[in-house]
């Protein structure tokens, strides 16, 4: 499979499907792309209502007929915005286009805005060429990632760093030993000043606590696994 990271929580995975994740692009200060040199994905993950996150879920699903998979409550939204999506809740699963997606939990908030609930803030379990993927969303560390990583044997972690927000440096480190990846990608970090985190520190730190090797991405890198 292939990998990009396009900043902040956004990634394109590319094999038998093209999945989004936390389509932040056109607002983003640190995407390299434009909306419009996107490829059409197939699925849409988004792991809760806030606009970093939510980003330009709605337009890409209404331009290219791209399913959003989120909770119920933003996935409503999306629908009356008129795009196409499907709700789920933590805990339960769906199979969408042979991609077979869990909902965790993740310890954050999740309002569209001031006058939208946005239900609760999540993370995804995704297979892709038979590997499982766990983007973590915006949360703080939890007990449960020791759970996510007994569930399932995770191939690639994307877990956040950039502290205020999210977890820290040091938490991170602790979840990628809870989860036990092959591998870890940081995200969530130095899109703006207030989450400003020095990756190669999580990577050692990461690397000490967890057998697990931590892949540093730019914005706009691609790797393939």
């Amino acid at each position: 499979m292939k990998v990009r990271y396009l900043g902040h929580a956004c990634f394109e995975f590319v094999a038998e499907k093209r999945i989004l994740i936390d389509p932040f692009i056109s607002q983003n200060p640190l995407c390299p792309i434009k909306l419009e040199e996107l490829a059409e994905p197939d699925i849409i993950l988004v792991t809760h209502g806030h606009a970093d996150h939510l980003g330009d879920a709605i337009e890409i699903s209404k331009k290219t007929g791209a399913t959003i998979v989120a909770i119920h409550e933003v996935a409503i939204h999306a629908q009356l915005k008129g795009a196409v999506a499907e709700g789920m809740n933590i805990g339960g699963s769906i199979s969408l286009e042979g991609v077979n997606i869990y909902m965790t939990e993740a310890k954050h908030s999740s309002a569209i805005d001031m006058n939208i609930s946005g239900g609760h803030a999540t993370g995804f379990v995704f297979g892709l060429e038979g590997k499982h993927i766990y983007h973590a969303g915006d949360t703080g560390i939890f007990r449960d990632m020791k759970l996510i990583g007994k569930l399932f044997d995770i191939y690639l972690a994307l877990l956040p760093i950039g502290d205020r927000y999210t977890m820290g440096v040091k938490h991170a480190a602790v979840a990628t030993k809870m989860l036990k990846p092959k591998y870890v990608i940081p995200m969530h970090y130095n899109t703006f000043p207030v989450i400003q985190q020095n990756p190669e520190e999580f990577r050692k730190l990461a690397e000490e606590e967890s057998k697990a090797k931590v892949l540093i991405l730019k914005p706009g890198e691609e790797i393939e696994l």
